[in-house]
């Protein structure tokens, strides 16, 4: 059966048609959210979106108990968004989502499907510009010479393009968060920005996104160490650890480190200024010391149950070995050697820029001390520009996936006794945990290994 006979194949290898059915899709699922949250006790909006909502509320709505507390809060005369509690982002959210209150209630909905749909428009351009010529011209170098034209491979690049761009525009993951209000495509646009700059050799510009991309969440400052190997072997090969060394610093990666770290700290300061201590706090400070002893995936939780202080007992008076396990070293050193490692082992040529950022953020979630599925976008957006690159089987590529669902339906099963049945299955529910680890572990190692850079 070839892509011309079937017909759903060729709409997809429109990239028009998969743009339509995308925007399509989302305005209807904002549109049924307003009609089930309006008659049904289980909503569809994400909690976190009232949370936004409520912060961007009190942003416009400046009193007395509620005013930015910087020392230029006063002279904007704007309110404090950290006045609602569990509000823990930046302002810039908050301030993002104010016409929530002056426009419409859905604006921050639409606003996220936007984002996930300039982000599929990046992915194409990204495919259709830089990784699907690359792979074709490596693969012509190895083959005779054809007589397919320039218009013939141009509309096969095309093709391709628009189903791996489909990828993403028509995962039910993605737009089923981003439609119930969850902000993750937001940082998801800043940092397919990022990745294209990176990719096209516009390191200023890069630099500049990976300070923003870091202000609004914390993890994408690991990308930075593949970019440095990148920048650093642009010199040549190194010799030696000194020529090693010397390749990672050097006036070009230093200056790439100074505009981004530049970045990130002029924003942290405006907001600071602004909102002062409680941003610092509930954007940075709050996310090192969290204990987060709710069931989620992370097998971590269960050790942050165990050790959590009994009512009404201070933790100064808990025994040392319970301190140690509650540490958030216990999670953060294996999550940052492994992701910092893997961007310095495979941060070394622009076009495995994908593939490192892919590893490096598949590792950070998997040993995060907390993870929910919203957390597995962080990795499964660059699939799309990935998937090129990987030699794979169909039979293993079903089996991959397989695994990647198998170990959540597993877990969320066992989840759903203690969520909605209030049954005591904490131990059984940390075992299937550890199954999660095990079997996303495993699919990422095989990733890895059909890798073909």
């Amino acid at each position: 059966m070839t892509l011309n006979g079937h017909g759903l194949l060729r709409a997809l290898s429109s990239f028009n048609n998969i743009l339509l059915i995308s925007v399509a899709i989302r305005i209807g699922l904002i549109l049924y959210s307003e009609w089930h949250d309006a008659r049904s006790v289980v909503k569809y909006t994400d909690i976190d979106y009232r949370v936004f909502s409520d912060a961007a509320r009190f942003v416009l709505q400046p009193s007395v108990g509620n005013h930015a507390q910087g020392p230029l809060g006063t002279w904007f005369s704007v309110g404090d968004p950290y006045t609602r509690q569990t509000y823990r982002y930046t302002p810039l959210l908050a301030v993002l989502l104010t016409p929530n209150h002056w426009l419409h209630p859905s604006f921050g909905k639409y606003l996220f499907a936007a984002c996930d749909i300039v982000a599929g428009i990046l992915m194409y351009r990204l495919l259709v510009a830089i990784v699907l010529p690359s792979i074709t011209r490596t693969k012509a170098s190895r083959r005779p010479s054809t007589e397919e034209s320039v218009e013939d491979a141009e509309s096969s690049i095309s093709r391709q393009a628009s189903l791996l761009s489909a990828v993403h525009l028509l995962n039910p993951l993605v737009f089923s968060i981003s439609t119930r209000g969850s902000s993750e495509s937001v940082l998801s646009l800043l940092v397919l920005l990022t990745l294209y700059f990176a990719l096209k050799g516009k390191w200023t510009r890069t630099a500049i996104l990976l300070g923003i991309s870091t202000h609004w969440k914390i993890y994408p400052f690991v990308y930075g160490v593949a970019c440095l190997g990148v920048i650093g072997s642009e010199r040549g090969a190194a010799k030696g650890w000194k020529g090693y060394v010397g390749s990672v610093v050097n006036g070009r990666t230093v200056r790439f480190g100074l505009v981004s770290a530049a970045t990130f700290v002029g924003l942290g300061v405006l907001m600071y200024a602004i909102w002062g201590y409680p941003f610092l706090y509930e954007s940075y400070l709050y996310h090192v010391h969290r204990r987060d002893h709710r069931h989620n995936f992370s097998p971590y939780f269960y050790l942050i149950y165990l050790t959590y202080p009994f009512e009404g007992q201070p933790a100064e008076e808990l025994p040392i070995w319970r301190h140690v396990l509650r540490s958030p070293l216990i999670s953060f050193l294996p999550q940052m050697v492994l992701s910092v490692g893997a961007g310095l082992l495979f941060g070394r040529r622009k076009q495995d820029l994908t593939f490192a950022w892919f590893v490096q953020t598949f590792v950070f979630v998997i040993f995060n001390k907390v993870c929910t599925s919203q957390y597995f976008l962080w990795y499964t957006l660059f699939l799309p520009i990935l998937i090129p690159q990987l030699s794979i089987s169909p039979r293993w590529a079903v089996l991959y996936v397989a695994v990647w669902f198998g170990t959540q339906a597993l877990w969320l099963a066992e989840a759903y006794k203690l969520e909605f049945l209030g049954e005591n299955v904490f131990y059984g529910l940390w075992v299937r945990g550890l199954i999660y680890v095990v079997g996303h572990s495993w699919v990422l190692a095989g990733l890895m290994q059909a890798y073909r850079g």
